[in-house]
């Protein structure tokens, strides 16, 4: 698969730095190459923000490559959900949730309440959501019990 020159991929510039990601372009479908599951995958709007989530995760807050769960499946209310994005800390716990959307879904209360349901499920300290416009991040505050709204992702310095 030959990498193609990223204006000719057909997503927008994301509100994050850019992302070194492989891009092929076969049989009329991009493709990413996702260097956690280590194949290629259709390219959709959600994969274009999740891919760029990873890498500046990765590359720009220095979180640990191996500690990423993407797109697992996760079981609530007897229902089969999947979540995007978990990072755990070293010893396994889980410490970050991301929900990722495309670019042209707004976020709203309702991605909010679906990343906290999953998170019920999880317990990871902290939250977010991004499009890859905007980002909302949260932490668990243990002094009020609630998700505290953050300025940005959390650093991994655990």
């Amino acid at each position: 698969m030959d990498i193609e020159s990223r204006e000719a991929v057909p997503f927008p510039k994301l509100n994050l730095p850019m992302a070194e990601l492989p891009i092929s372009k076969s049989e009329g479908k991009w493709h990413v190459f996702d260097p956690l599951r280590k194949k290629y995958l259709i390219l959709s709007p959600e994969e274009w923000v999740r891919q760029h989530i990873i890498y500046y995760l990765w590359k720009h807050k220095a979180y640990p490559k191996g500690l990423f769960i993407v797109e697992r499946g996760l079981l609530y209310n007897r229902l089969q959900k999947r979540l995007d994005i978990l990072v755990q800390d070293r010893k396994g716990a889980p410490f970050l949730l991301v929900e990722c959307k495309a670019p042209t879904v707004k976020l709203s209360q309702s991605t909010l309440e679906q990343v906290c349901m999953y998170n019920r499920e999880i317990g990871a300290r902290y939250l977010a959501i991004s499009n890859g416009m905007k980002h909302v991040c949260l932490e668990f505050s243990i002094k009020t019990g609630s998700f505290m709204p953050m300025k940005s992702f959390p650093d991994f310095s655990l």
